[in-house]
């Protein structure tokens, strides 16, 4: 079982290959695997890893419609927090895997939602997300290192604005699902970390608004079976 939960750290997230595992419970079935991920977005030895992993079982995928991808700010007028709708993910993990599992999430800055057309407004443009010209954000994992059974610090790259940065989750994982083997199906994943907005070009506003972000996640992650195609 914690080599499955090592392997799914990532997803997130947040974090990771398609929005649904295929299965007749799916929201959507017609996503392909790596598609978000092409067009030089990821190295393409990465997504050989990521279809091979769904070739032979070893694929979880993010359930959209029950998991969440959020941060949160401290501002001078109150806290601000906002949601991203729409995102992909998913995470290649092989049996004997020795920390390196490989996962990807991309997340649509468009579907950000947040309380307030102004606020929403304002940290879509320019300033801040600008989402006319970055519809996405980026994370690619580097690897994880227990701290325990159910928690690990998970590395990778966040990519934002056309910068990259380096970032480390603090992850706990739950198995949803009754373990049969040292396998399961289905995997919850919390993960928070923060960052400094102004290393992603973000510095507007810094009187009012503090630089550092909570970024959290909430993800449950059903294992890609490629029988049920």
């Amino acid at each position: 079982l914690r080599l499955v939960l090592a392997g799914l750290l990532f997803s997130i997230g947040g974090i990771t290959v398609a929005a649904e595992p295929i299965n007749p419970a799916n929201e959507s079935d017609d996503v392909d695997i790596c598609e978000p991920f092409m067009d030089g977005k990821v190295d393409a030895s990465l997504l050989t890893t990521m279809l091979a992993a769904a070739e032979n079982g070893h694929l979880y995928r993010i359930q959209k419609s029950t998991s969440r991808m959020a941060f949160c700010v401290h501002s001078q007028l109150s806290e601000i927090e906002g949601e991203f709708r729409d995102f992909r993910g998913g995470l290649a993990l092989e049996p004997m895997d020795n920390g390196q599992g490989q996962a990807m999430v991309v997340v649509n800055t468009g579907s950000l939602d947040v309380k307030g057309m102004f606020i929403e407004k304002l940290i879509k443009g320019k300033s801040f997300f600008d989402v006319e010209n970055n519809p996405e954000i980026l994370f690619v994992s580097k690897g994880f290192k227990w701290i325990s059974p159910s928690s690990a610090r998970l590395r990778g790259d966040l990519t934002m604005r056309g910068i990259t940065r380096p970032v480390v989750f603090e992850v706990s994982l739950t198995a949803l699902d009754e373990p049969r083997n040292d396998d399961t199906d289905k995997i919850l994943v919390k993960a928070t970390a923060e960052i400094d907005r102004t290393a992603f070009g973000m510095e507007a506003l810094p009187d009012i608004v503090d630089k550092t972000v909570r970024l959290c996640m909430t993800v449950e992650a059903l294992k890609y079976k490629p029988d049920n195609v």
